[in-house]
Formats: C-alpha cells, structure tokens, sequence
C-alpha cells in the first residue's frame, strides 16, 4: 500500500508541477500572451484537434462520395471517426506512460517536446523508434504537401490568371513563416480561427449546394468499381487519421491525462461538418465529382464562395504548420538545436526541412488522389496500426498490465476488450485499408501520373483536362467504357 501511495503522489505530484508552470505571471503582458499565444488548456487541445482534423479533406469527400455511394459514404465516415478517436486514446495513454515512467527516473521535459517516435523508443526500444520514425516523418511530410496543393487548387477558383503550379511556388513562400512559431502551445488563437473557418465552409457547402439544387441529368452511379470505391474509402481513413501530432498536442496540455477524450469530442464535431457538406454536394453534381477532386469548382462563383475559399486558404496554412512543426522538431533535434533558445536561431534551422515539401507538391500536384494514396500508404500504418500493435506489446506482461499508469475502464472491457478492439483495428487496417486501399489508390495515383504527368502547370484545370476525360464520369481507363457521356454541370437550378 505504501508503495502504490507513492507512485500515485509522483504522478500527481508532476502534473500539478506542470499545471503550475502554465499559469501565468500577472501582468497586462503576459495576460495578453496567454489569451492569444500561449495556451495548454483542454480547450485549446480540443480546437488544435478538431481543426487539424477536418483541413482541406472537407472538400474532397464529396469527391470520396462520389466514388463510395451515399450510403458507404455515411457508414465510413462514421466508422473510421470511431476507429480513429480509438487510436488516438490508445496513443494518449502510451503518452502518459512514457511520461510517468521518465519523470520517476527525474527527466525534466521543460525544454523538450516529446514526440511519438520518443515513446515508442521509450516503451519497446529503438527498432519500434525507427519504424515509427519513418512513418510519422513521411506521412507528415506529405501531409504538408496535400496543404500546399489545397492552396495552389483553391485560390485557383478566385484567380486564374496564374496556374495552379505558379500558385504553389507563392504559396510555399507563405507557408515557409510557420518556421517562426516555436511549438503548439502557440496555436491557440490559430487553432480557434481555423475551426470557425471550416465551420464556415462547410456549411457554405451544404447551404450553396442544396440551392443550387441538381445539375441537369444527374447521376449517382455510387460504387461501380471496386478501384473507385476503396479509393474513397481510404481517403476517409485519411480523413480520421489526422492524429499523428497527438503526441505534441498532448506535450502542450497543462494536463496532459486530460486528453483521452478530447479527440473523440473532436470528431463528433467534425462529423456535424463533413457529412452534411458531402452528402450535399454529392446529391447535387453525382457523377460530375468523380473528375472534380475539389468541390468549389462545380459551385458558381459569388462573394460566399470567394469568402470560402480565402477562409480555407488561411486555414491550410494553419494545418500545414501542425502538420509541418513536428518535423521542424525532429530536424532540430537531429542537429542538435531543439534546446536553442533564440527563435531566430531555430526558425533558421528549419529552413532545409520546407524545401523537399515544396519541391514534392510540384511534382505530385494531384489534389483528392494524393490524399487516399497517403491514407492508404502511410496514415494506415502511422496513426492506426503502429498504435494498436504498440499497446498490445506494451502490456503484454501480466506484471506491466498491472502496473499500468491507465487501467482500461469496465466499458472496453478491461484489458480483454482492449486487446480485442486493437487486433480489430490492426487486421481491418492492414487488409482493408493498406491492402485493397493501397492498390486502389497506387492505380488510380499512377492514372492521374500517366493522364497529367509530373510538374503539371494546372491539374484538372477545364484547358488541361484531356477531351476523353472533359465529360467522363471516372477519371480510370479505359475512357470508352467510363464515359457516360453527361453533358458538363449547368450551374443553375434544375427546373
């Protein structure tokens, strides 16, 4: 008894060190600076998480749907929201774990972040480090990417005197400023902004969609090939795999062991966002999405449009900075000035790691295939896979189970439930979205490579489309058996 005591006063004991240390000094400055920069509350970890999640993604599912069917649409949603907020739970307590463990041997985390790799290493040693290294870093590093291509594909809508490509080099530009913001407790206002920016969005979709009412002979072939429909499935699974910064987000919270269910209140929000927007859309272009990757180019064009698009073009410079400081991270780290503390110093150090995600977002500009072919590839191992497998190897001891810092609640089942829902988790994943999504998306990636080609100036643009695929309903081969035919989207109300 006195021992168990004695562990429960260091866990306390270190996390009412940290609540103290986020409490601010009084004065108007530092007032100032916590209100608008410096946040570590549950709240701020609950807005970092939902505008994270839903990102750019917001305007490709109706593109997803397309390919799924409304049905299939509705039910992946649902499904991978639930299998993602799982995830991230079970990563949070392999956070609280880790953490506990180090701060009993006195390692003081004050001027280091801890990453997911770090647990990993940690927890099941170096081999578990690596594997989760270049998981993580490849799946952040394209995740970066698809933000610059969102924006390049977006502003495109507002301004086409440039192409898409042109649009990209300024962009990256733009986005190369995250260098200068040092961690995520300083997104807090950011985080804020970028929720009510897709808040926005989304619900322009639905409204702007249902008024403009059906395109004239519309069509909702949903799931006619099985390369279309676990296409969409995985950018889905992209969708709710948005958690690979868990890791950090946590590091940020006062209170960390407060996170368990943030991210499930998360999605339960975002689900009020994607599925109204994506259903919408789908009932009213059909088949028209499935060569329409971003859903602002079949709505017409008016002030609530323009306002959207320069709303999400904020807000993907905001996701390309969660997206992108977890590498900053690692890079400082490998070169040793992750403890520099001169801002200047370090933004500098950043600098090499923005390059490769330019360079990557002009060679691969495919806006929606990019997004299930890093789901399938990278997202399925990243945030779903590695995760489960972790936990299950973690306490897989009768003597660790016991001394776990989180004991699973009665309504998972103890550590039997767990244990099932993480074989679950790992078998569906592995088979249904790395296996048949992997070679869906690898098909249909190498489609867009062989239609477009690399370093294309202006991807699915009306003057780059090919004349087979101006008016086809698939964007696969062969053009004579996908095409329907339909005439292109008559942007008005079908009488």
């Amino acid at each position: 008894m006195d021992d168990q005591s004695s562990e429960k006063t260091v866990i306390v004991g270190n996390y009412v060190e940290m609540e103290r240390e986020g409490k601010p000094i009084i004065s108007i400055k530092s007032k100032v600076s916590n209100l608008f920069w410096h946040g570590g509350s549950a709240y701020d970890a609950w807005f970092s998480c939902a505008s994270n999640q839903v990102a750019q993604v917001l305007l490709t599912l109706p593109y997803s749907f397309s390919q799924l069917g409304m049905m299939s649409g509705v039910v992946f949603q649902l499904f991978y929201g639930l299998m993602g907020s799982w995830t991230a739970y079970i990563i949070s307590i392999l956070y609280v774990e880790y953490r506990t463990r180090k701060e009993r041997e006195k390692v003081d985390f004050r001027n280091h972040v801890i990453q997911w790799f770090e647990v990993l290493d940690g927890l099941l040693g170096k081999h578990w480090r690596n594997v989760g290294l270049a998981f993580n870093c490849t799946f952040l590093l394209f995740g970066s990417v698809i933000q610059l291509i969102a924006c390049a594909s977006n502003i495109y809508y507002i301004n086409d005197n440039l192409d898409k490509r042109t649009w990209t080099y300024i962009f990256g530009a733009c986005c190369a400023t995250t260098v200068f913001i040092p961690s995520f407790h300083n997104y807090r206002i950011w985080s804020f902004l970028g929720l009510l920016m897709t808040t926005y969005t989304a619900w322009y979709l639905t409204i702007a969609s249902l008024l403009h009412g059906q395109v004239e002979g519309v069509e909702h072939s949903g799931a006619t090939k099985l390369v279309l429909y676990f296409t969409g499935a995985t950018n889905i699974l992209y969708t709710f795999g948005g958690h690979a910064v868990t890791v950090e987000i946590m590091h940020a919270m006062w209170k960390p062991q407060k996170f368990k269910a943030i991210y499930l209140l998360a999605t339960l929000y975002v689900l009020t966002l994607t599925l109204p927007s994506a259903a919408a859309a789908y009932w009213a272009f059909g088949d028209l999405l499935l060569n329409h990757s971003n859903a602002f180019s079949l709505l017409p064009r008016s002030p609530f449009r323009d306002m959207a698009v320069i709303l999400m073009l904020i807000h993907q410079f905001i996701t390309f900075g969660f997206a992108c400081t977890p590498l900053y991270f690692v890079w400082e780290k490998a070169i040793g000035m992750h403890e520099c503390k001169s801002l200047c110093k370090r933004a500098a150090a950043r600098l090499p790691v923005v390059v490769p995600i330019w360079f990557l977002a002009i060679v691969f500009p495919f806006f929606g295939p990019i997004n299930s072919t890093v789901g399938s590839l990278l997202v399925s191992f990243t945030v779903y896979i590695i995760p489960a497998l972790a936990h299950i190897f973690t306490f897989k001891s009768a003597a660790a189970r016991e001394n776990a810092i989180e004991q699973p609640p009665k309504y998972f089942g103890r550590w039997v439930g767990t244990y099932v829902i993480n074989i679950f988790v790992v078998v569906w994943v592995l088979i249904v979205g790395f296996g048949f999504g992997g070679w869906a998306s690898m098909v249909n990636f190498i489609h867009q490579i062989d239609t477009f080609g690399l370093f294309t100036k202006c991807y699915q643009c009306p003057s780059q489309l090919p004349p087979h695929l101006a008016n086809a309903t698939t964007p696969l081969p062969p053009p004579a058996a996908n095409a329907t035919h339909l005439p292109p989207p008559r942007l008005h109300h079908t009488p």
